[in-house]
């Protein structure tokens, strides 16, 4: 089985500071953003420029365009039942898959946002139009991925059920372009107990697969601060939380990790790296070491 390992890396200095760095720690996966994440980036059109570097950096490396995926800004709600506030996140997820098609990244992957105070049933229809919108007004072999959720409040995503729900809603002719991804934390912070055993995690997988009729395109590698169920989207060091490290060599075993990106969202030991400075993050190098590790296992 072919494993993608990469992390989300630090992109001071650029973008293609983020792929030297990846490159650095023996990455063959990368996840990162386009733009500044706690705004819409609506707006924010990507420069001739940064793509040139981006695709000079990247073809240096064993990272392929396919394994590259770009997290859309975290304040994107299209679960959100206000009007306007939808017509913007709806506007900042598209052009965030037009940044990330100029570059050529394989996927982006988003948060599905809340609900607020609207019908759970009505915001997946939402969230499904806003991929539908982005999908028809960009055209790119670059995928719109739902991430699941930690749980959190009325946030979108949390159950195998939702994630069918919001993929059900987005026409058959662009369902290809569209699809889903895992991340460990929040599984496991919204209920589903993938630590009990090999065979409890692989039925976990086995539930998303069969509600969404297709296995995950991504998963993101993190340890939880939060208990089960504690619906607490809290990142840390893979063996320094509540999941612990057999469950990851578990995953690391099922098919479904095998040629899709698999990237670490773990804290970083130096956030104030130069931004010239190519070296890869002590502790992504550390998770690296774990993961390839638990594979060989």
């Amino acid at each position: 089985m072919t494993r993608y390992i990469g992390a989300h890396t630090i992109n001071n200095g650029g973008i293609h500071m983020a792929v030297l760095r990846a490159a650095n720690a023996g990455m063959t996966a990368l996840q990162l953003f386009t733009a500044i994440p706690k705004f819409y980036g609506d707006k924010s059109t990507i420069k001739p420029e940064r793509v040139a570097r981006f695709k000079a950096a990247l073809a240096k490396t064993k990272i392929k365009p396919a394994n590259v995926v770009v997290h859309a800004a975290y304040v994107l709600s299209v679960a959100t039942p206000e009007d306007d506030k939808w017509a913007r996140a709806s506007a900042g997820l598209t052009k965030e898959l037009e940044r990330s098609s100029a570059i050529g990244a394989g996927a982006v992957c988003f948060h599905p946002g809340s609900a607020g105070t609207g019908d759970r049933a009505d915001s997946a229809k939402r969230i499904a139009k806003a991929i539908t919108v982005a999908l028809e007004t960009i055209k790119s072999d670059t995928r719109l991925l739902v991430e699941n959720t930690a749980g959190a409040g009325k946030t979108m995503g949390k159950t195998a059920q939702e994630v069918k729900d919001i993929l059900a809603g987005v026409p058959k002719s662009l369902r290809s372009r569209t699809g889903y991804g895992l991340d460990t934390c929040h599984l496991f912070s919204s209920g589903y107990d993938i630590t009990a055993s090999k065979e409890a995690l692989t039925a976990v997988l086995d539930e998303f697969e069969e509600a969404a009729g297709e296995p995950p395109a991504f998963f993101h590698l993190n340890d939880s601060e939060g208990e089960l169920g504690s619906n607490k989207d809290r990142h840390v060091l893979i063996g320094d939380g509540r999941i612990g490290k057999p469950p990851f060599g578990w995953l690391m075993h099922d098919r479904r990790t095998s040629g899709v990106p698999l990237i670490l969202e773990t804290p970083q030991q130096n956030y104030e790296i130069a931004d010239d400075d190519e070296s890869p993050d002590p502790y992504d190098v550390k998770m690296m070491k774990l993961l390839e590790e638990l594979a060989e296992k």
